[in-house]
């Protein structure tokens, strides 16, 4: 049986997160049975992640073993039939090797969160991006920020519910940029990690937002990743500012 990677992007609005539920919209299950109408049956895909209810993809990337030999751009474009009028697309495919698995041979996920400071509603970017009302500062956030670079003990920034076995990571980028666009100053939280913990980003982006808004000092984040407690973590930010934007392999399937 061939096996496929899909690189895969979506909005998060509609969706209970990736992964397939019983009794309610998930993406994983929207490919899966678009899947069935192209080779009938069950079908089970893996992912490089399962992002949670809300949250948005760019890149994606799962993969599916399928009976027939399809060329990728064919696949590709036969689910985005069966996709349809879902936020789902396929926007790239590529056969792998039957060994490769989207989840465990991955060496990287990289995360964008957007957010904006404005009092005007948002309108086209409404769902998109997180909205405070307040003013920012770049300076302070990228200060703390720093903290949180390198080999740490993340519990902390991790949700409870986390089923991860351990909370130590290594977070190798937690970039700040600001951007000024025709909506107004965006504030764009660029990470890259191995893996993240359940919550990592959000409670991250949560956190340090504090810190823009001059609620809480850049040293007051040290503090709290030193106290690896729940408790000592800022509020958690809701999830339609984030973006599974891409994943690292050692050979990109997609390329060439």
């Amino acid at each position: 049986m061939p096996r496929f990677a899909l690189k895969v992007e979506y909005d998060g609005a509609p969706f209970a997160g990736w992964q397939r539920q019983a009794d309610q919209p998930s993406v994983q299950g929207a490919i899966e049975a678009a899947l069935a109408k192209l080779e009938p049956g069950a079908h089970t895909i893996a992912a490089a992640g399962r992002t949670d209810a809300g949250v948005h993809a760019r890149g994606q990337v799962c993969h599916c073993d399928l009976a027939k030999d399809w060329s990728p751009f064919r696949l590709s474009e036969a689910l985005n039939h069966h996709l349809k009028p879902l936020p789902v697309a396929i926007v790239d495919a590529a056969e792998v090797a039957e060994d490769w698995h989207a989840r465990f041979t991955a060496l990287e996920r990289r995360y964008l969160f957007r957010l904006v400071p404005r009092r005007a509603p948002l309108t086209l970017e409404a769902g998109q991006v997180w909205q405070v009302k307040h003013d920012l500062e770049l300076g302070p956030m990228q200060a703390a920020a720093r903290h949180l670079i390198g080999l740490h003990d993340f519990t902390t920034f991790r949700s409870t519910m986390c089923q991860a076995a351990s909370p130590v990571k290594t977070l190798d980028a937690l970039d700040i940029t600001c951007v000024e666009t025709d909506w107004g100053t965006e504030f764009q939280f660029h990470l890259r990690a191995r893996s993240f913990l359940h919550n990592q980003v959000r409670s991250f982006v949560g956190t340090l937002e504090r810190v823009g808004s001059g609620a809480w000092e850049p040293v007051d984040v040290k503090q709290a990743l030193e106290a690896r407690d729940r408790a000592a973590c800022g509020p958690v930010c809701p999830p339609h500012g984030l973006y599974l934007m891409g994943v690292g392999y050692p050979d990109d399937p997609f390329c060439g």
